[in-house]
């Protein structure tokens, strides 16, 4: 029993208990059990074992038992409860946008239905809309979140897709036979969304069919869907297909590149091919025939995907950057991009604690970001007007500065180089005000200006809202610009290239929002944004400890969006981010 098993049981009460209307803390502990365990340097069996399940933080006498129950039974009593509770088919509706879990009860109980389908029927014919506190605007949005799902269904989110590959990519790369191993497809390049999991090994031909039986017997698959000389595809515990292809050695580099893609880059690049005399395909590059045509007989030796690249006339194109949208003109010119990295951040923006929607306090979210290597914690806890997610009042605010201040004195005593910064993430108005009055706003170290409601705005009122909140001096960063939930919610209408200019303008930062549910700013607006010279923030978001590692995502955007380390604004050192708190 592993500590994801157990985590997996206890989010899975956690759900349940939203879905059986049970106390929102109380179902919160479970959830929050299930993130320490996830995060803890030990294993839990260890722990149950001692009987020291009770001194991991977090977890209280009942939850502890429910643990060692499940060890020792393999079934949890609290879940099986409410699994008896709960119809199966209402747990699939949590993933629909703007339908939280009271309303999926009134719903379920009121017109006795448990699944999408039903729900959509019901949402079509009016049932939903005559329901107490609904209304045809909120069967409209289901359906509408509903057919968003079928849509996109078999696509995964960015860190979905890496929790799938990355244990298979570590387990093939070690199997005897391996000679080279990649990750391949839209994963390579960084994209937010990730259809099949690509993997690519290049071995001889003895070792294939030894390294497809370990791939097809991992403890990840439960179905194999196909098998054959040099493709094995699979599926995994999680629904996702994943496919290993075996190439022999000598085709690895153009086998990795096209496998990479995108489609639209290896076009190009085979055009590029045919205007030298060679053609490129996923065999090789090679020379072409008086006719024109590919002689398989006549192979350009190349060792590396940098070699294609040099016979082709360009320096090496990261992974993140081939998706045909200006990549050929730079590296044509120059021999690389400077990229930012996990190394360079050395400050966490953009975080919650327990004063709104946040799991922890300020210090645990503090002493998280130290253990791993941070300078200092802008703090943004949500504004007055998100009643919904603990806003915080005026009189808060003012406590909450107090306890910074505190803390701050302490870690300076202790001789901690480390500080927590007072920011805010206000609520971006109707009107495109800000939501305190500015002898408070003034009061912060910095403030994050985002929009949480009014999502559907048309677009001349939504950029008319974004334009004053930019121009307001207070404002310093502009947070999840279009509000998309990826695969969930679609984004605000906005016009994005001027709201980046005009940013850009303002000196106001638009954060990447690292989240994998938003990653928003968008990539595709990383031309404009080094056009123009725009700032971004990689903020993770964090409304837990766990949320704060959600930084490598943003970072992966960030380097797509083709950020270099002097245009991302948490890469500054602690001095540098105070003197930048203080310009005007």
């Amino acid at each position: 029993m592993t500590n994801q098993d157990v985590a997996e049981k206890l989010r899975e009460v956690y759900n349940l208990m939203q879905l059986a209307g049970e106390n929102r803390f109380r179902a919160i502990a479970f959830d929050r059990a299930a993130q320490t365990i996830e995060g803890l340097s030990d294993e839990i069996t260890k722990h149950i074992e001692e009987g020291t399940l009770t001194d991991i933080k977090g977890i209280g006498k009942s939850i502890a038992e429910d643990i060692r129950v499940f060890a020792e039974t393999g079934t949890m009593p609290v879940l099986e409860a409410y699994k008896e509770k709960v119809p199966k088919g209402l747990i699939e509706w949590l993933n629909i946008s703007g339908l939280g879990p009271k309303n999926i009860v009134k719903i379920h109980q009121t017109l006795g239905i448990t699944e999408i389908t039903e729900l959509k029927e019901a949402c079509q014919s009016g049932a939903v809309a005559e329901l107490p506190g609904l209304g045809q605007k909120s069967a409209d949005k289901i359906i509408k979140s509903i057919e968003y799902l079928e849509k996109f269904g078999e696509r995964a989110r960015l860190n979905q897709a890496l929790e799938i590959a990355e244990p298979l990519f570590e387990f093939i790369k070690g199997l005897e036979g391996v000679q080279q191993c990649d990750i391949a497809g839209s994963l390579r390049r960084s994209r937010e969304t990730i259809g099949d999991i690509d993997i690519l090994v290049a071995a001889g031909k003895d070792k294939v069919e030894s390294i497809f039986d370990a791939f097809v017997n991992h403890e990840l698959v439960v179905e194999v869907l196909g098998r054959g000389d040099t493709k094995s595809s699979v599926r995994t515990d999680t629904g996702r297909q994943a496919d290993l292809r075996i190439v022999k050695p000598e085709e690895y580099p153009a086998a990795l590149m096209y496998f990479t893609g995108s489609k639209e880059h290896n076009i190009v690049m085979r055009q590029r091919a045919r205007e030298r005399g060679m053609a490129l395909n996923e065999y090789g590059l090679f020379k072409l025939s008086e006719q024109k045509e590919t002689d398989f007989d006549q192979p350009v030796k190349t060792e590396s995907e940098t070699d294609i690249y040099n016979k082709l006339g360009l320096n090496f194109i990261p992974p993140e950057h081939r998706e045909d949208r200006g990549e050929f003109e730079f590296y044509s010119e120059h021999e690389k991009m400077e990229l930012v990295s996990d190394t360079d951040i050395k400050g966490v923006v953009h975080a919650h604690s327990i004063w709104s929607d946040g799991k922890y306090t300020i210090r645990q979210m503090a002493e998280a970001c130290m253990e791993r290597g941070y300078e200092y914690l802008g703090l943004t806890d949500h504004s007055k007007t998100a009643a919904y997610a603990g806003g915080l009042t005026i009189d808060e605010v003012k406590r909450q500065w107090d306890e910074i201040d505190q803390l701050n004195e302490e870690f300076k005593k202790a001789g901690k180089k480390f500080r927590v910064f007072k920011g805010m993430e206000s609520d971006i108005l109707s009107d495109g005000s800000l939501d305190y009055p500015d002898e408070i706003l003034k009061g912060f170290d910095f403030v994050i200006a985002s929009v949480h409601s009014g999502l559907n705005m048309p677009l001349e009122s939504m950029m008319a809202r974004f334009e004053a909140a930019i121009k307001n001096p207070y404002t310093r960063i502009i947070g999840h610009p279009t509000g998309r939930l990826l695969l969930k919610r679609e984004e605000s209408k906005l016009d994005l290239n001027k709201l980046i200019e005009l940013a850009a303008e303002q000196n106001t930062v638009i954060e990447i929002n690292a989240s994998p549910w938003r990653l928003d700013l968008d990539w595709r607006y990383g031309n404009k944004a080094k056009e123009t010279g725009l700032i971004t923030s990689i903020n993770p978001d964090a409304h837990s400890i766990e949320g704060i590692d959600d930084i490598r995502y943003g970072v992966k955007i960030a380097r797509k969006a083709k950020f270099d380390p002097a245009r991302v604004l948490n890469t500054k050192s602690v001095e540098e981010f105070e003197e930048w708190c203080k310009r005007e």
